[in-house]
């Protein structure tokens, strides 16, 4: 009865929970790790500053735009959008880099597109003036796109995404729901990654993360007798949700991590996080209650019938048909929960012990 009230409340309020082991392992989460593109932040970042360092600035654009129409990765829609009309040209030879970007061939020249990990990579040289942008670039929080034709870095661009607003409230209130540790993975530069954890008040940062970096720390973690829940919304978060103890999906997110997951936000909203942490604690504990309330009237029953002359068949059924009632109608109070505070769903009696402070 409580399992099914919980589920039934969570969805209500934009939260689904797969089954009733997650609530079990969801009430007792202590570290929460991010990803941060689409999470902590908006996810639909935008150019904020640039920097060419080619006389042919027009075409580099041309082919800039011609490689990032090819990918989905919100980065690129940034650029497209940046850059406007332009003229495409024919994209021959793609190479993804993972963890680095794409290298491809385009009107017979070599063409990089990524960060200075794969810049290094491709021996692209990088002058004082370029290198002194990079600095300012990340210091300044924006993650950084290099391009390079053929060996010679000609186009530099600082993006940077929006964090959701009233994240930094949502998670003062996990750690007052008992998470003890938040910490944020990217795979962006640290630099901008320590900007985002310092304003939102995390515990841990890690940048330059690939996939398999995640899933390690993670793994970490778990070592160490921590209960781990994930929160991401791309393909590549997917082996992270399913190693976490608890993998958490935005709702608009890719199919694949939806699957994955054992909880979906739905219409990625972030404060749905609180209510659903909040309300598979106050379903664990629910459980517990009625499991007392029932073997303690057993009991009861159980030493009656022994002890006492005035037990029989009848005030038997009577007494144990009265605790299920009671188990039932206590399990259904799930039904009314919600975070105190919370707008967006029923603010119950205050005086209830279903009321957690947000």
């Amino acid at each position: 009865v409580s399992n099914v009230a919980g589920i039934g409340n969570g969805a209500r309020h934009g939260v689904l929970l797969k089954g009733s082991e997650v609530i079990g392992d969801f009430s007792r989460v202590d570290t929460i790790v991010f990803d941060k593109t689409g999470t902590l932040t908006v996810g639909n970042p935008e150019v904020a500053e640039k920097a060419y360092y080619s006389e042919n600035t027009e075409r580099v654009l041309g082919y800039l735009a011609s490689i990032e129409r090819e990918s989905d990765h919100p980065l690129a829609k940034a650029v497209l959008k940046e850059i406007g009309e332009t003229t495409f040209s024919s994209v021959e030879n793609t190479e993804v880099v993972k963890g680095g970007g794409i290298i491809a061939t385009v009107e017979g020249k070599r063409v990089a597109v990524g960060n200075v990990a794969l810049m290094e990579r491709e021996k692209v040289g990088l002058n004082e003036q370029a290198r002194q942008d990079i600095a300012r670039f990340e210091k300044n929080g924006n993650s950084l796109v290099l391009t390079a034709v053929d060996g010679e870095l000609a186009v530099l661009m600082g993006i940077r995404d929006q964090i959701r607003p009233g994240v930094k409230e949502d998670l003062q209130a996990l750690k007052r729901l008992g998470v003890k540790d938040l910490v944020v993975l990217s795979g962006d530069n640290q630099g901008t990654v320590d900007l985002v954890a310092a304003e939102l008040g995390l515990t841990e940062a890690h940048g330059h993360m690939l996939p398999e970096d995640k899933s390690a720390y993670i793994g970490k973690l778990q070592e160490q007798g921590q209960i781990v829940a994930f929160v991401g919304d791309g393909v590549n978060d997917s082996p992270s949700l399913a190693l976490a103890d608890i993998g958490i999906a935005m709702g608009s997110g890719t199919d694949v991590a939806i699957e994955t997951s054992d909880v979906v936000l739905m219409n990625s909203d972030f404060s749905r996080l609180p209510h659903a942490l909040g309300l598979t604690k106050i379903t664990a504990r629910n459980m517990k209650q009625n499991i007392l309330i029932a073997v303690g009237v057993v009991l009861l029953l159980l030493g009656s019938l022994l002890f006492s002359d005035w037990m029989n068949m009848a005030i038997g059924m009577l007494v144990h048909e009265g605790s299920i009632l009671v188990v039932i109608l206590n399990g259904m109070r799930l039904l009314n929960f919600s975070l105190k505070g919370d707008k967006k769903g029923t603010v119950t009696d205050p005086k209830s012990d279903f009321i957690l402070e947000k």
